[in-house]
């Protein structure tokens, strides 16, 4: 089931009773209600169809405890590609219907028919195959692959009614699909059940098990393209489908080779790693023992020796070792491959939680969260997101501890566990992602230097700041930090008076603080060199949470002294305007300098 805990929508109280129920019963997600009918949800909502539509596209499988049409009329506008929806499923509110909406074949019918279970109920399994057949093609068990989904109606069809469809087994353990509905004769249909990479005749329905596991090893530190290249080589030569490559695997000293990483990333898999002594075990299996190779490693094999202990007790080599260029390569078969053998890297998932708004949050950052084991933040921010962490070990560090808060992650991450370590904003600026890279650069440990580290942006308080404000972005700006712990003085105000010089609309981070009382009005100062006292000022406070404030000012009469470091300030450059809207004052800055006629406008947008 895809997209993490269920979101079940309620709209009456009678629906969040069956909610609970469910919960309580075993099937976890998050209670949203709606405003004034539900006494404490999870969360409450006011607009059924901007959540349902953001859960939607993140992935997130929804319940809806309501009547089906309403679900369906909320989520029309993000329908489309049926292949890549989440589980959504309409329930009613006394729990006695249970019906699959959308996503059937990935994770409804499944998830309807433990909600009915739970109920005491029967699910409304509509799909013919499921029906009928007890199964469907294009719902494979874990691992498999449908190479020709073109051929799955015509297909599934065809044994609707009765007709011949044959099956051909050359790979896994013959348990799946169901033999016993096939027929030998001849037949318009074939089902061919196969590791090699087979050809489309336009009349074989052809599923890829996951039976092949490839061990591979690297010099170091070559291209990682030479990896992926070297894999694809000894695949194409050996007429092995890429997708039935259910693990690949190296030896630990190699958990931070950019070729052996690489080749796992090309196949979409997480590399797993062996320690020497547990590689040696497959010695006597090996074709190709090197005393050379035991010398370096400690062990008699690295690719051989990867690829069997992959496969598990039950596999063989396929593939014998083959070199290409600086990467070998080997491959091992089984009827399955399990998916726990050896260690993995671990990740590490730097989030932005946006600029203080739940609703400022991207769906990268919240997929993150949901994915993570552990969370590392300030206790501000792990609150921030604690409707997203419910169950997880967070870890809690104190405000100003930022290197140790980054090298914290980075140390759980290298046990190979998922971490997302929290920002306000976004991370990448003036946040924890530059320390990570730093922490990173200087590290010897190979575990540590092998976690995939992955950057999700948020809103940032400039973004969150123009937004609130109208469009003061809108020609070119910078952004500048008028903290001086990290950067002296001096570079400060170099930079004030080139941002003044170029006329650039400025956002200030970190104003002011109660030891820090100078800068911001020397940058006031600063800036009334170059432009006109009546500029724009815009004074923001806590964006996006409780306590928000805006103040407008102008630049000859901005007063610091009230800044403090929950604040974000912006000078506008000397275009910027402010004009008094229906919703009160609104700041921009034109694209272009000068007032343009309308065609102009109109002619630079086109």
């Amino acid at each position: 089931m895809s997209g993490g805990p269920v979101a079940y929508l309620c709209f009456m109280e009678a629906g969040a009773a069956t909610a609970r129920r469910l919960v309580r019963a075993g099937a976890a997600g998050r209670i949203y209600g709606k405003c004034g009918r539900i006494a404490d949800p999870d969360e409450h909502f006011d607009d059924a169809g901007l959540l349902v539509r953001r859960l939607f596209v993140e992935g997130t499988p929804i319940v809806g405890l309501c009547a089906a049409g309403v679900l369906v009329r909320l989520l029309a506008p993000v329908l489309g590609d049926k292949r890549a929806e989440p589980p959504v499923l309409a329930i009613s509110e006394d729990g006695a219907a249970v019906v699959p909406i959308l996503g059937g074949h990935h994770g409804a019918n499944d998830l309807a028919r433990r909600c009915a279970d739970l109920l005491e109920t029967r699910a409304a399994v509509t799909t013919a195959g499921d029906r009928r057949l007890g199964f469907s093609f294009d719902a494979p068990p874990d691992g498999w692959t449908l190479a020709t989904p073109e051929l799955v109606k015509p297909v599934t069809a065809a044994l609707l009614a009765g007709e011949a469809v044959s099956l051909s087994v050359e790979a896994g353990d013959g348990a799946w699909p169901p033999p016993d509905i096939f027929t030998d004769g001849p037949s318009a249909y074939r089902v061919l059940v196969t590791d090699r990479a087979a050809q489309d005749d336009g009349k074989t329905l052809i599923l890829h098990p996951p039976t092949l596991a490839v061990g591979i090893g690297a010099e170091r530190l070559i291209q990682a393209e030479e990896g992926v290249a070297a894999l694809r080589t000894v695949l194409d030569r050996a007429g092995l489908a890429p997708s039935s490559v259910a693990a690949i695997g190296s030896i630990d000293i190699k958990r931070d080779e950019p070729a052996v990483l690489a080749a796992a990333d090309s196949l979409g898999l997480t590399p797993r790693f062996f320690d020497a002594e547990s590689l040696e075990k497959e010695a006597p299996r090996l074709a190709n023992a090197s005393d050379i190779v035991y010398r370096e490693t400690g062990c008699h094999g690295v690719a051989e020796g990867a690829a069997l202990a992959l496969a598990g007790p039950d596999g063989a080599l396929a593939v014998e070792k083959q070199k290409i260029g600086r990467v070998t390569i080997a491959i091992a078969r089984a009827p399955s491959i399990p998916r726990d053998q050896g260690s993995q890297n671990g990740a590490l998932f730097v989030v932005g939680t946006g600029a203080g708004d739940p609703a400022w949050r991207t769906g990268e950052a919240v997929a993150a969260l949901r994915q993570a084991e552990v969370v590392v933040g300030y206790d501000l921010y792990l609150d921030l997101v604690s409707d997203l962490t419910a169950g997880k070990e967070t870890i809690a560090t104190p405000l100003g501890e930022e290197r140790a808060r980054a090298a914290k992650a980075l140390e759980i991450a290298a046990q190979g566990r998922r971490v997302a370590l929290l920002g306000s904003g976004d991370p990448g600026i003036y946040a924890l992602a530059t320390l990570v890279h730093e922490i990173l650069e200087d590290a010897t440990d190979r575990a540590m230097r092998g976690v995939a580290v992955t950057i999700c942006p948020g809103i940032s308080a400039f973004q969150a700041a123009a937004a609130r404000l109208g469009a003061p972005m809108g020609h070119d700006f910078c952004l500048i930090s008028l903290s001086d712990l990290l950067t002296p003085i001096e570079a400060i105000r170099t930079r004030l008076k080139a941002a003044a010089e170029g006329d650039f609309v400025t956002a200030f981070y970190n104003p002011q603080s109660q030891r820090r009382r100078s800068l911001l009005g020397e940058a006031r100062d600063t800036f009334l060199k170059e432009r006109p006292a009546d500029t724009p000022v815009a004074v923001c406070r806590n964006l996006g949470r409780a306590g928000e404030t805006i103040t407008l000012a102008t630049l000859g009469a901005f007063d610091p002294s009230d800044v403090d470091m929950l604040s974000l300030v912006i000078f506008g450059n000397s275009e910027t305007r402010r004009y008094e809207s229906a919703r009160g004052p609104r700041l921009y800055t034109p694209r272009g300098y000068g007032r343009k006629s309308k065609g102009q406008n109109e002619e630079n947008a086109a």
